[in-house]
């Protein structure tokens, strides 16, 4: 094996902020999920200015205050709302509430910048999609997995420079810890909506990405609680099979079983099967091998390649993302691509055999 040092694939220059200080104004309101601080941070690196934050809980504002100490704290939701200097709001609240959320951000003349996943109702979606629609603002949704993954990245640069030739399958691993600590609506399935509607919306938006596909349908889904029956609403995995627009297939594995031994959080993985060769992404850890994640293995005609992606490839999304409510452009994901990929989740939820 070698470590593929070619132009061919070496990634593209890393992302720098696209506006200057005060260019471009957002605000948080929503921390009950973790991932409002990649949001904010991955904002802010590409030029953002946070100027509130807003949440009931006086704990969870302190704790981002810590983080990003520059931040005004919002009296009410309202008051982030009605400032007009505000351009986008970013949330991570509880999962079946980032739908009302949203439309509220929207109907106030907002773009909405929103954690995974989205919604958790057919009908949040449709209500969603209306209103993007009525409106023309956005309804923005963090995929961390490919978007705040420098693997993920430059594997999306190598897929588009034709690199395994046409992407035929795209298969997805999404093993979590669950830990202790976590929230009582993260067990409660209304509330969460599900794993192949949560964690299974990352899976979902890759296939969509990595094919090109802009629609599929959902051919086997399953999901079980083995392991935790002290929360029977808890589903701790979950499986899909997508046939994808154009002939492409896609499969997802998620689960909640990542042993207290592995080194990181869970051993995420993506292989992409091309008619000229193939990729495997190792995410967030070489098991055994390297603490460190942002492996990719490209076999094509030449060869097998190592590259390794950390600090190498940086987030282009939210650049893209700040100059598309400038310029209200489509640039960083589209909206359709983003609805999508959260259909097809939810589809893969409802449709689901029970098998424990």
């Amino acid at each position: 094996m070698t470590s593929a040092s070619g132009a061919q694939y070496a990634p593209a220059p890393m992302p720098a902020p696209v506006v200057a200080p005060g260019e471009f104004v957002f605000a948080a309101v929503g921390l009950d999920h973790g991932h409002i601080y990649g949001m904010t941070e991955g904002l802010i690196g590409a030029g953002g200015t946070l100027a509130w934050v807003y949440d009931p809980d006086p704990q969870k504002v302190e704790a981002f205050r810590t983080r990003f100490p520059q931040v005004r704290v919002a009296r009410s939701e309202a008051e982030v709302l009605d400032d007009p200097a505000v351009l986008l709001v970013a949330g991570a609240a509880v999962t079946a509430d980032r739908c009302a959320l949203g439309l509220r951000v929207i109907e106030a003349g907002k773009d909405y910048f929103t954690d995974k996943a989205p919604l958790t109702t057919l009908d949040q979606l449709a209500a969603a999609r209306e209103a993007t629609a009525r409106t023309g603002r956005k309804y923005a949704v963090y995929y961390s997995e490919r978007i705040h993954v420098e693997a993920a990245v430059l594997a999306g640069q190598l897929v588009e420079r034709g690199a395994i030739g046409r992407v035929v399958q795209v298969l997805g691993l999404g093993p979590h810890r669950l830990g202790t600590g976590r929230p009582d609506w993260f067990f409660e399935k209304e509330r969460y909506g599900g794993i192949l509607c949560d964690i299974g919306s990352h899976n979902m938006e890759q296939m969509l990405y990595f094919t090109g596909a802009t629609d599929g349908r959902v051919t086997n889904a399953a999901i079980a609680n083995y392991h935790h029956p002290e929360h029977p609403e808890l589903d701790d995995f979950g499986e899909a099979s997508v046939a994808l627009e154009g002939g492409a297939s896609g499969y997802c594995r998620v689960d909640w079983f990542t042993p207290d031994g592995l080194g990181t959080w869970g051993d995420g993985r993506t292989f992409l099967l091309g008619t000229d060769g193939y990729i495997e992404l190792r995410k967030y850890i070489d098991v055994a091998r390297e603490a460190e994640g942002g492996h990719v293995f490209l076999v094509d005609s030449d060869g097998e390649h190592h590259l390794r992606a950390n600090g190498q490839v940086g987030f282009p999304y939210f650049g893209q993302l700040i100059l598309d409510v400038l310029e209200r452009t489509e640039n960083a994901m589209t909206q359709a691509h983003a609805f999508k990929a959260a259909e097809l989740a939810l589809q893969a939820q409802a449709q689901a055999v029970v098998l424990a």
